[in-house]
């Protein structure tokens, strides 16, 4: 009896918390238990039940415990993903580079992991509608081409170097839709030692890692329809099963196609998607592997605004108003792949690797609009793009376990490998005349005499090869029974790329540097509840090259490469988890270096930017009937020593020294299935140029939903609908998009969106 009430006292929170979601069993992986608590509640009923004789079961009263599901890992690690937290909205951990899976108050940074059932009840498109309800990521565009971007501390990561269960470079560029993937993990800061260099050279304040879907132990047969203002319609599939003995074997397939226009004035887009996902499940070893397709198309999307020679910003306009060009469009078609395994030598040594591939192709015809006066007045101008990837990227590990003393080491010795080619032409012609708010159609997209064409569109050759390799080994190490934990760690990273001429292929510029990242992170839980952390680590990204003139005088190392950028971090920060509500403080320092060309006409890396901050998040579900996200970041992120002391001290482009969220939902008691959701979105002004002439006023935008669980015709059905920036507030969503850029991107407009989710 009293290993029956051990049983009860381990288990019951866990399964009346999965009774109270029922629907989240039928997620992958929200309120998912791991495979470790599986066997080990398996272990206790076999005991308990040999232990009581036949006598005694006979005056037990029976019990009926609710079904505990089992996935199966992204990572094909043993343990599987992190439980769902208390909500089922954030996980109770997430992957952490080379450190694999670390629970939250186990780690010494700051992460989230966002579980597949927030962001279907979010009704998030893609990884941006996502991310946007983050306290401490504000979503941009980078590269006036649509692509999405991530403010994350202050410092910009795109979608280049977002990663796909731990490998940098597979997923698509430009837009990364939510049915293909499961859980998107935020890890907040600096990451060479963890994740090595992004390809890109960004992620000083961030990495966005995003995990594949996978076949539960339940089969799962589920169709959505959606429905979105401005005649866009959605059709989309998720089925999975199990095969096999034991169900080793997991087959999980996702499709989805969208079509029409959106809120906005003529834009609409067209997106295709299809990915498969296997998995095999073994004692020994573990193995899984990717399949997936991407393609995607806009029409007429309303593009970036550039500030010329203007006195102040120009108000934002209505925010389903176009001053698109009529030709304009981006197509982004990518196929992609990726296996991953483990194996086990013995209890302590366990051997993993991955490979992923992709090939992206990208055709665009965009317009931009430049504006040169306050009341709207500007030009227009074209430019074509075409480009070819093909990305390869592998990681090979080895992690185990030791003892010395009363020490324990979790240790893991790992490198990377990254292969980009990029083949490529372009063309562009000068501005014509068009306002922001009165915008002039030009209907013929004809090139005009002035036009530049560079490189061969019809058969586009090659202008950049990337490659990153890195060697990495971190060690952390515990005392007083796991409640002080240190890890330890270096990366060494080598960067090489090679630049081409675009009709000649003739090598125009290589650069070839290689560093060192150390990093050291340490944590103290002096109760369950609470833990501390600091941390130090850096990131990485190749120097810049100097230019070869300077105001018509010659730059004396013109063309020269400077050695790699290091931004420096530095991180304190604490963390409550009572099982119910979970909260992380953290307060930050980051320098990046500048570069600037010195009184002696000398391009050096003396300058920096310098961004200080405080982020709180707290998530969680207080009551039965209730479940939040919420947080703020204050961030002062400053120019120093930039070289013109027009700039020293001013804040750098495009970051509020505020940002704010609340996301709430709450399950009406007179209403069975019911729950209705809240986001209310604060950003704070900003400046669109270094010299903080350009004052961008801040916004404040409300969302409110809500969805219905029913049954219909005997199966399940969820409703949902959303109405987004319900006050109907005219803004510029974001400033910047990459380092030392001011143009602006006007917000979304009110819209509805509705679906309905069939499971069979």
């Amino acid at each position: 009896m009293q290993l029956s009430r051990l049983y009860s006292a381990l288990f019951r929170p866990t399964l009346l918390n999965m009774s109270r979601h029922p629907l989240s069993l039928k997620s992958l992986c929200s309120s998912c238990l791991s495979t470790s608590v599986i066997l080990l509640g398996a272990s206790q009923i076999a005991w308990a039940q040999a232990d009581l004789s036949a006598d005694a079961q006979s005056d037990t009263p029976s019990v009926v415990l609710d079904e505990i599901v089992v996935t199966s890992s992204a990572d094909a690690s043993a343990d599987g993903l992190p439980d769902a937290y208390e909500g089922g909205q954030v996980a109770t951990g997430s992957r952490v580079g080379i450190l694999g899976n670390q629970d939250i108050m186990d780690t010494p940074f700051s992460t989230t992991s966002y579980t597949n059932e927030y962001i279907g009840n979010q009704q998030a498109q893609s990884v941006g509608d996502l991310l946007k309800k983050d306290p401490t990521v504000r979503v941009a565009r980078g590269f006036g081409n649509f692509q999405e971007a991530y403010f994350m501390r202050g410092f910009v990561t795109t979608s280049d170097d977002t990663m796909y269960n731990g490998l940098y470079g597979i997923l698509p560029r430009q837009y990364i839709a939510t049915e293909l993937f499961e859980r998107v993990e935020v890890q907040r800061g600096a990451s060479a030692m963890l994740n090595g260099a992004a390809p890109s050279g960004g992620n000083a304040g961030g990495t966005i890692n995003l995990l594949p879907k996978r076949a539960s132990n339940d089969p799962l047969r589920q169709l959505t329809l959606g429905y979105g203002q401005g005649d866009q319609g959605k059709v989309a599939v998720d089925v999975s099963d199990r095969f096999g003995a034991d169900d080793a074997i997991g087959v999980r397939f996702n499709a989805a196609y969208q079509d029409g226009d959106s809120a906005i004035d003529d834009e609409s887009s067209t997106l295709g998607l299809a990915a498969l996902g296997l998995d095999y499940r073994g004692d020994q070893y573990r193995l899984s592997a990717d399949l997936g397709w991407q393609d995607n198309k806009l029409s007429e999307t309303r593009p970036s605004v550039n500030l010329g020679e203007v006195s102040s910003v120009p108000n934002a306009p209505d925010g389903s108003k176009n001053w698109v060009q009529p030709w304009t469009y981006s197509n982004e078609k990518d196929v992609f792949g990726t296996i991953r395994g483990e194996y086990d030598f013995n209890d302590s040594i366990t051997a993993y690797g991955a490979y992923g591939m992709r090939r992206g192709d990208e055709d665009n015809s965009l317009s931009d609009l430049t504006v040169t006066n306050t009341n709207g007045a500007g030009t227009t101008a074209r430019f074509d793009n075409i480009r070819e990837d093909k990305v390869q990227s592998a990681e090979l590990g080895l992690r185990g376990q030791w003892q010395t003393g009363k020490i324990d080491h979790d240790w893991v010795i790992a490198t990377d490998l990254y292969d980009q080619e990029e083949k490529g032409a372009y063309a562009f012609e000068g501005a014509r005349p068009n306002n922001l708010y009165r915008p002039i159609k030009y209907r013929d997209n004809s090139w005009s005499d002035t036009a530049v064409f560079v490189g061969n569109a019809n058969n586009p050759t090659l202008t950049n090869e990337k490659k990153l390799q890195s060697f990495a080994l971190a060690d952390t190490f515990s005392l007083f029974n796991d409640k002080l934990k240190t890890t330890l760690g270096v990366r060494h990273q080598n960067i090489k790329t090679t630049s081409y001429d675009y009709n000649t292929q003739a090598k125009t510029a290589s650069y070839d540097e290689s560093a060192w990242t150390p990093s050291v992170g340490i944590i103290y839980q002096p109760t369950m509840d609470w833990s501390v952390y600091g941390n130090y680590i850096e990131s990485l990204a190749p120097g810049a090259r100097a230019p070869l003139t300077n105001n018509g005088e010659a730059v004396t190392n013109g063309g020269q490469n400077l050695d790699p950028y290091v931004s420096e971090q530095t991180e304190v920060g604490v963390k409550y988890d009572n099982g119910l509500i979970g909260s992380s403080l953290a307060v930050f320092r980051t320098d990046e270096p500048r570069a600037y060309i010195n009184d002696a006409n000398t391009f050096v890396a003396a300058g920096e930017n310098r961004h200080q901050g405080v982020e709180l998040t707290v998530f969680g579900s207080p009551s039965e009937n209730m479940r939040f996200n919420a947080g703020v970041t204050y961030l002062k992120a400053e120019q120093k020593d930039t070289g013109d002391v027009t700039f020293d001290g001013n804040r750098v482009i495009g970051l509020p020294t505020l940002q704010s969220n609340v996301n709430l939902e709450y399950d009406i008691a007179a209403v069975e299935g019911m729950t209705v959701t809240g986001d209310i979105i604060h950003t704070g002004a900003r400046y669109a140029d270094a010299a903080n002439s350009l004052k961008v006023d801040g916004y404040t935008t409300l969302d409110l939903g809500a969805r219905y669980k029913t049954m219909f015709a005997g199966q399940d059905v969820t409703l949902k609908g959303v109405v987004t920036n319900v006050t109907g507030e005219d803004y510029w969503q974001s400033v910047g998009g990459y380092a030392g850029a001011g143009y602006l991107n006007a917000g979304e407009p009110t819209a509805l969106k509705v679906s309905a989710t069939f499971d069979f």
